[in-house]
């Protein structure tokens, strides 16, 4: 896994011991989705969870990176409390659950999948495949 990070130049930090619940990061990053600013979320969550190795699953922790997002810091609390985004983030369970997807990260392409890290080249082949 670090060899390919380090060839993707995606930084890794591989002395990461602790896994943390990912739901409420799940949450968070739908109601930026909901805000249009879904891309503006996704990096700074990879980069707590996999470089910092912060615990995403504290919402203090989520608040901070929602305002490093430039996201509003009260009404992110807010939406990790009422936990607002819960039903929206089940229901892409469910949809991931109705695909035969149970890992991440998985890559669809019409009806072909790609189960874990891969280099770009192996995703080219499945886009090309499913075209």
């Amino acid at each position: 896994m670090k060899a390919l990070m380090e060839e993707e130049r995606l930084p890794y930090n591989s002395g990461r011991n602790m896994t943390y619940n990912s739901r409420l990061a799940q949450e968070l990053a739908k109601w930026a989705e909901s805000k249009g600013k879904g891309d503006e979320i996704h990096d700074p969550i990879f980069r707590a969870y996999f470089v910092e190795a912060k615990n995403i699953g504290k919402p203090e922790v989520l608040v901070e990176i929602a305002k490093e997002a430039r996201l509003p810091a009260d009404e992110a609390m807010d939406v990790l409390l009422s936990r607002s985004f819960k039903e929206a983030v089940d229901q892409d369970w469910r949809r991931c659950a109705e695909l035969g997807i149970h890992a991440v990260p998985t890559f669809l392409a019409g009806r072909y999948a790609l189960v874990g890290a891969h280099p770009h080249e192996e995703l080219e082949k499945l886009v090309l495949k499913a075209s």
